[in-house]
Formats: C-alpha cells, sequence, structure tokens
C-alpha cells in the first residue's frame, strides 16, 4: 500500500475533501499547511510570527520559510506511518527540497493525486457556495440549495456569498495556481509518480479512483 502521498490539484478540485476520506479508510495523517501555519502562528514561534505576517495580507508564504516547517510536518513517526501532504509543495523549489528530505530519509514518495478539474467546473462550484451568517451552514446553489431561495432551512437567516467565492477572487486563485503551482504536474509526471484523477464529477468520485492506486 501507498503511504506517503502528496494531494495535487487547483483550488476547489475538491483536495482537502478526499484527504478527509482517505485519512479515514487508510490510516494516513493528513498534513494541510494551511493548519501547520496556524499551529506555528497560534503557538507565537519565531517562525510562527514570520509566517503570520504573510498570512495576514493574504500573500505567499516564502519558500525558506515554508521549507523551516518540513521537520516539524514529516517527522520521523509520519514518515514511517503515513501522510496525505494537502497544499505542499505549492512551488518548483519546494517540491525538489521535499524530495530531497525525502531522500535523505530514505523514505521517498510513493504516489502523487493529481486532481484534475476544469476551470469552469470550479468557477461554478465555488461561485455557487453560499453559507448562513448565523448558524454557519453551508449551501449550494445548485447542488445543495436551501428549501427557500436564499433562506437557510436551519434558521431562516439570509444566506450570504464569502468574499472570497466571488468570481473574480476565484479567477485570481486560479490563475496564480496556473503560473506557480501547475508546473509541479510536470515535474510529477517525470519522475512517474503522478497519478491523474477526474476531479470533475466529485470529491465523492475522486476518492473512488484514488483507492486503488493507494491499495496497490
Amino acid at each position: 500500500m501507498k503511504r506517503r502521498v502528496v494531494l495535487l490539484g487547483p483550488p476547489g478540485s475538491g483536495k482537502g475533501t478526499v484527504a478527509e476520506m482517505l485519512e479515514k479508510r487508510f490510516n494516513l495523517e493528513h498534513v494541510s499547511s494551511g493548519h501547520w501555519f496556524r499551529r506555528e502562528i497560534d503557538a507565537g514561534t519565531p517562525l510562527g510570527k514570520r509566517v503570520g505576517e504573510y498570512v495576514v495580507r493574504g500573500e505567499l508564504v516564502p519558500d525558506e520559510l515554508v521549507l523551516g516547517l518540513i521537520q516539524h510536518w514529516l517527522t520521523p513517526n509520519l514518515m514511517e506511518h503515513g501522510y496525505l501532504l494537502d497544499g505542499f509543495p505549492r512551488t518548483l523549489p519546494q517540491a525538489e527540497a521535499l524530495d530531497r528530505f525525502c531522500a535523505e530519509k530514505k523514505a521517498p514518495l510513493d504516489v502523487v493525486l493529481y486532481l484534475d478539474c476544469p476551470k469552469e467546473v470550479i468557477v461554478e462550484r465555488i461561485t455557487g457556495r453560499r453559507v448562513c451568517p448565523t448558524c454557519g451552514k453551508g449551501y449550494h446553489m445548485r447542488t445543495l440549495p436551501p428549501r427557500l431561495p436564499g433562506i437557510c432551512d436551519v434558521c431562516g437567516a439570509q444566506l450570504v456569498q464569502r468574499p472570497d467565492d466571488t468570481e473574480e477572487i476565484v479567477g485570481n486563485r486560479l490563475e496564480f495556481y496556473r503560473q506557480v503551482t501547475e508546473p509541479l504536474v510536470d515535474y510529477y509526471r517525470k519522475t512517474d509518480k503522478l497519478v491523474s484523477l477526474n476531479a470533475a464529477l466529485s470529491s465523492d468520485a475522486a476518492f473512488v479512483l484514488a483507492l486503488p492506486v493507494l491499495e496497490s
């Protein structure tokens, strides 16, 4: 079974959801870069303080700071028992540094799952999301609509669209991904570790496709 796994894909492709399902199925720890950033920031470590300056501004955390967290993320226990990396690596230098680190530990990556999803599907998926500002229940205008248009089923509050879910912001995030992270697809394809999964249907469908890959 493959135990050292990277999840790669654009925003809205369902990486986080698929990772959670795979984590439960295979007892692999889901290592999210965002989660570890928040842990360092909340702990008030020197590295966390530097990372927090970029997170607050909504900017990409520089490679040298991200790489400083590798040994915190990938402990000997994780290297032995398995992990799912989500949100890291995000750039070519990060991918190269991860490969070097894994080689030093004699525990190379087993597979990179690429959640392939067309831009138009991602835009529709994200911009259709609505949330209740009162109770927090989430909806989707097409796939999970409320019983009454624009009204929360639970508390009757008016649903809202998060600022990050607008078409302009989504477009900017996808363009950033195309320029900075998408080159990793070719990088990992050359290592014969990349497996493409069709993530256009749903996270459940991508999870089903991922099962035989990790079981092999």
